[in-house]
This record gives C-alpha cells, sequence and structure tokens, in this order.
C-alpha cells in the first residue's frame, strides 16, 4: 500500500494549475445517462473516484474514451440499469446514477453509497423527492430497487435539509419529467450551477441553480454536447492554506476566487496576502500566521471541506482558534492523528479547541478520509522531521498527483510503498 513521505520546512514557492472539480466531474458524469447522445467533457481530473464511476457506468453498457483530461461518454443503450455494491460501496456519488436512470430508463437499482466515514449522509431525500415525482421506491437487501413504469412527473419538492447530491440527482430526473418540478430548500455550491449549465446545453430547462430554488421545465428528450467542468475549488483552497501554512508564495491559474469567497476571506484573517483576478489567485504569507475561528455550513458559508485543512493551519498559528463543525457529526478524525504530530487540540462534541504551536514535529500518522489526508500533508510539510501518511488512497480519491504538483512548488515530498 503506498504512503507518503514527507520532509518538512520548506516554503512553498511558484505556480500550478487548478485541476476540474472532482464534484463536478462526477454528476456531469452521470448527466450522459440522460440522453442518446455523445457527452463531450473537458478538464476532467484524473482521479479514483473517476476511474470508479467510469467502470460502474461501463457496466451499465456506457461507452467511454478518453485522451488526457476530456471523456467522451455515450449512453446509446443503457442494457443494466443496476449500480452494484462492490462498485458504489467506496465513492457516495455513485447514487447520482439513480435520477437519471429513473428518468431515461423507467428503473433502477443501486446499492446504499458508502465513501468516507465522517458520519451519516443519508439519501432520504433522494428518495422522497423521486416518490414526489411519481416513483416506487423499495430498500431490498442493500438495494434502492426504484421503478416509474409510467415516467416521472413534476412535482414541487420540498427539502427538508439542504443536500448536494439530492438536489443534484433530482435536478437530473426532473429534465426527462412530464410538467415542470421546483426544488425548494435546494443545495447552493457552484457545482449545481455548472451542473445546470450542461444540462441546459443538452436542451433541458432549468433555471434558479445556484439559488435556493430550482425549477426544472421537463422535455422529452436530450441531446448530447460539450461542456468544461469548473476548477476545483478545493483542491484551490488546500493549496492556497498549504503555502500560508509554510509561509510562502503561490500563484494558482485556472482558478475561480469568486467560488471561494468565505476561504480567501480567513485566509486574509490569518494574515495572507491575498489578490484575485479573472481565473487567478495569488498569495503570499510572510510571518507565521494568525489563528482563525470559523464555523462550516452550506454554501456559501465556510464549506466542511476545508475544516480539516484550517485546522492544519491553525495548529502552526499564532492564538487560539474555535472550529464548529455543523455538516457532519464524525469530522475531527483528523485531530487524533495531528496530535501524533505534537498539536494541540481539544474536542467536546461538534467544537475543536486548537492552541496553535510554534511547530509540529514529524511522525507516522494514518489518513482517515479524503480531507483529513489533506490536512495531515500539510500539517507535514509545514513541520519539522520526517512525516509518513499512511492510507493515501483516500488522497487519490479527490487531489490529481498532490505529490508531484507540490514538489514543484519545493516541498520534499515523495510516494513510497
Amino acid at each position: 500500500m503506498d504512503k507518503l513521505l514527507i520532509r518538512g520546512g520548506a516554503s512553498l514557492k511558484g505556480e500550478l494549475q487548478v485541476s476540474g472539480a472532482k464534484n463536478a466531474a462526477l454528476p456531469l458524469m452521470c448527466a450522459c445517462l440522460l440522453t442518446p447522445q455523445t457527452l463531450r467533457l473537458a478538464n476532467v481530473p484524473e482521479l479514483r473516484d473517476v476511474a470508479t464511476l467510469l467502470a460502474l457506468l461501463g457496466r451499465m453498457g456506457v461507452t467511454s474514451s478518453r485522451r488526457g483530461h476530456t471523456l467522451d461518454l455515450c449512453a446509446a443503450t443503457v442494457t443494466e440499469p443496476l449500480a452494484p455494491y462492490e462498485l458504489v460501496r467506496t465513492m457516495r456519488a455513485s447514487i447520482l446514477v439513480l435520477g437519471p436512470l429513473l428518468a431515461r430508463r423507467g428503473e433502477a437499482r443501486v446499492s446504499l453509497p458508502g465513501g468516507c466515514a465522517i458520519g451519516s449522509r443519508p439519501v432520504d431525500q433522494h428518495l422522497k423527492g423521486l416518490q414526489a415525482m411519481g416513483a416506487e421506491i423499495a430498500v431490498e437487501e442493500g438495494y434502492i430497487v426504484a421503478r416509474a413504469a409510467r415516467g416521472l412527473r413534476g412535482a414541487r419538492l420540498v427539502m427538508d435539509v439542504v443536500t448536494v447530491t439530492g438536489t443534484e440527482n433530482l435536478m437530473m430526473a426532473a429534465c426527462l419529467a412530464r410538467g415542470t418540478t421546483v426544488i425548494e430548500n435546494a443545495a447552493r455550491e457552484p457545482e449545481i450551477a455548472d451542473l445546470a449549465r450542461c444540462l441546459n446545453a443538452m436542451g433541458a430547462r432549468v433555471g434558479g441553480a445556484g439559488t435556493a430554488v430550482v425549477s426544472v421545465e421537463g422535455v422529452e428528450v436530450l441531446s448530447g454536447t460539450a461542456h468544461q467542468v469548473m476548477p476545483d475549488r478545493i483542491e484551490t483552497g488546500t493549496f492556497l492554506v498549504a503555502a500560508a501554512a509554510t509561509r510562502g508564495t503561490l500563484r494558482l491559474t485556472g482558478a475561480d476566487a469568486g467560488s471561494l469567497e468565505a476561504v480567501i476571506d480567513k485566509l486574509r484573517e490569518s494574515g495572507a496576502e491575498v489578490a484575485t483576478a479573472p481565473g487567478e489567485i495569488r498569495l503570499a504569507m510572510n510571518a507565521r500566521p494568525r489563528s482563525v475561528s470559523l464555523r462550516t455550513a452550506p454554501y456559501p458559508a465556510f464549506p466542511t471541506d476545508m475544516q480539516a485543512q484550517f485546522m492544519a493551519l491553525d495548529a502552526i498559528a499564532e492564538g487560539t482558534g474555535v472550529i464548529t463543525e455543523t455538516v457532519f457529526e464524525n469530522r475531527f478524525m483528523h485531530a487524533l492523528e495531528m496530535r501524533r504530530l505534537g498539536a494541540q487540540i481539544e474536542i467536546s462534541g461538534n467544537t475543536a479547541v486548537v492552541r496553535g504551536v510554534p511547530a509540529l514535529q514529524g511522525a507516522a500518522v494514518m489518513a482517515t478520509d479524503l480531507r483529513a489526508s489533506a490536512s495531515l500533508v500539510i500539517a507535514g510539510l509545514a513541520g519539522r522531521g520526517e512525516t509518513l501518511i499512511d492510507r493515501i488512497y483516500h488522497l487519490d480519491r479527490g487531489y490529481e498527483r498532490i505529490e508531484e504538483k507540490l514538489s514543484r512548488l519545493g516541498a520534499d515530498i515523495r510516494r513510497v510503498t
């Protein structure tokens, strides 16, 4: 099993191109199930989750070809509307095939999803919405069995909680439903707006994506199109925090500062100089960071996917930061590993109090989920001595060749077996 070996102490300096967003690419790939024509996606990152979803779509009969970061998908025939447990268990986003399959085929059998062990992430809002649109749904032996023999129909859907994948699933299903669907209390993440842009280019009629109310007027058929995946705002934020933690300077190209305003505000609060321009973000940190306090919440508030990285920053910052996690109830597992590096972190319920120390000390640590992995990389880069990070397959799910990118910025980091 691969591990990352980091020798800390070097300031990150240089320039990087931001990859396409994992959380945008996955639902966009599932959208291919809505049309028999080819969907071409550019700027698709090379990630384990992308490969897993490609395997899942291929099992359903989708043909694909890839050239670099461009991916062609064609679901001319969907031979088997099944998402089996062995492919779904490692990636929660697999649930996103449910809505498109029901809308186009009128049936689907999808295993209950897995993914990172960061707390309960139920799919009840997906099922409730599809049932309101006329689907018959049962859970049998760990599988969601859904049927809509007469097709889906438009409905008014009020989400009990804000859910990104729930909004995406129902939005895709509604594209081929009869009549108009209105999704209230919808998630507002930029990735949802990116999906809507692609669906509309395919001939859908989606309005309000990126706001709390999304309306979809159903159409009979969708066509193929070409679409470029938006930049990955979480990768962007991760590299910015890594540069700040190591007192470095960084220029990111292909970035979208508008999707990352809450993170940039906190970086400035920590003492970083951040300048933005269209497609570009620059950061410079010339002194020890200052601690920041934050509270995670759905977009446009501070993203839960950046909480762990800021805990690493607070661990070596001047002062005390208070981090409150409101999205997932089990997302402080990285704190236990950071303590092995010398971090002073106290956990009480959904709140972590982080007292900064002048420097962390390298040690062997274990990644527990995707973003926890990134936080341990940042802690190792900012620390002294050697840090060995185990179970980095989590990293490969969401970061494209992270060790190669960091090496280009001057980090002493390499993958070892």
